[in-house]
């Protein structure tokens, strides 16, 4: 009589068989599109109530809708978004905890020492939105357009007010001093609320800052747009020039959010999340909501936002090494 232990070899053959059936029955299970069957988690760097924490919510509701699971939004903000970055690369990389990257991510490889590299070890799903910067005066400023503040900084040292160093606000400062060949001094301020509140008493010539942001100066006409940084007029103030047309050629800032998931994450998962996305982002009223609050939302094919990434990243490195930040 034979004893049934695992030296039978035709017990090894059927368990073999059985395990090579189940790893057919998981690659199965991706291939039929049961992704997702388990709420997805988007760590988010920024804390509650901001214009990357909002955006996204909006978003990750109608992701819910779509995908037909939850998809929960986790704040984790921190010190150029390492905290947040660094909890999804300690969680399973299995397409059920993304990341949201910004522009101030391509920022932060050059200006901090990461712990990670956010090209090698996280891939692209698709942007999510884009914002331009406006270049900001208070009412009873004498500049009236671009053109005269152009004029003044030739004849003296101009003061520019952004948040922190390092800020996307404060590089498009130093980047436009660079391209417009200006002396100008950057006055670094804690909060965008301060920024206002220094271009309404005069303390600065110019604030570089989101229309989201500073949005209620602006609506009230305390504060004036002279001009906005992106490639294009925004929806959102439409009769203000780019600083293109505005008379200064070269210089162009877009800031961007985009989902990003861990190395590794499964295609079929990344895939799923951004036909999702492109779907998604042309809803009439989630376009609605997020051009209220100044952003432009837009997916992109990951190899689009991957090209996006590099190209802030090289951009931003050289204003950096221009201006001989350090932090």
């Amino acid at each position: 009589m034979h004893s049934h232990d695992s030296h039978d070899p035709r017990r090894r053959r059927v368990v073999l068989a059985a395990l090579a059936g189940a790893a057919v029955g998981t690659r199965n299970a991706w291939a039929e599109g049961k992704y997702p069957s388990q709420p997805i988690r988007i760590v988010v760097p920024f804390g509650p109530g901001g214009l990357a924490d909002i955006s996204t919510r909006l978003t990750a509701e109608k992701l819910s809708q779509k995908l037909g699971q939850t998809v929960l939004i986790d704040n984790r903000p921190g010190a150029g978004g390492v905290v947040a970055a660094q909890s999804v690369l300690g969680a399973p990389h299995d397409g059920y905890t993304l990341v949201l990257f910004s522009n101030g991510t391509t920022i932060a490889t050059t200006l901090l020492k990461l712990p990670y590299a956010p090209q090698a070890d996280f891939v692209p799903v698709s942007s999510l939105a884009y914002f331009d910067l406006n270049l900001l005066v208070g009412k009873d400023s004498p500049f009236r357009d671009l053109k005269a503040l152009l004029a003044e900084g030739r004849k003296r040292q101009l003061t520019f007010g952004t948040i922190n160093p390092g800020s996307t606000q404060h590089l498009s400062g130093e980047l436009f001093k660079s391209v417009a060949h200006l002396d100008a001094t950057l006055v670094p301020f804690k909060t965008s609320g301060e920024v206002q509140t220094a271009l309404q008493r005069g303390d600065v010539d110019v604030g570089f800052e989101s229309y989201a942001a500073l949005r209620g100066g602006i609506d009230s006409g305390a504060l004036r747009a002279l001009a906005t940084t992106g490639s294009a007029r925004t929806a959102w103030l439409p009769q203000v020039p780019t600083v293109k047309e505005a008379g200064l050629a070269g210089y162009e800032v877009t800031g961007w959010n985009a989902l990003y998931a861990a190395k590794g994450t499964p295609e079929a998962a990344v895939d799923a999340i951004n036909t999702a996305m492109r779907e998604i982002m042309g809803l009439p009223d989630l376009r609605q909501r997020l051009l209220g609050l100044g952003v432009d939302p837009r997916a992109s094919t990951r190899a689009e936002m991957a090209a996006v990434f590099e190209r802030d990243r090289r951009k931003w490195a050289q204003v950096i090494q221009q201006a001989n930040i350090k932090v």
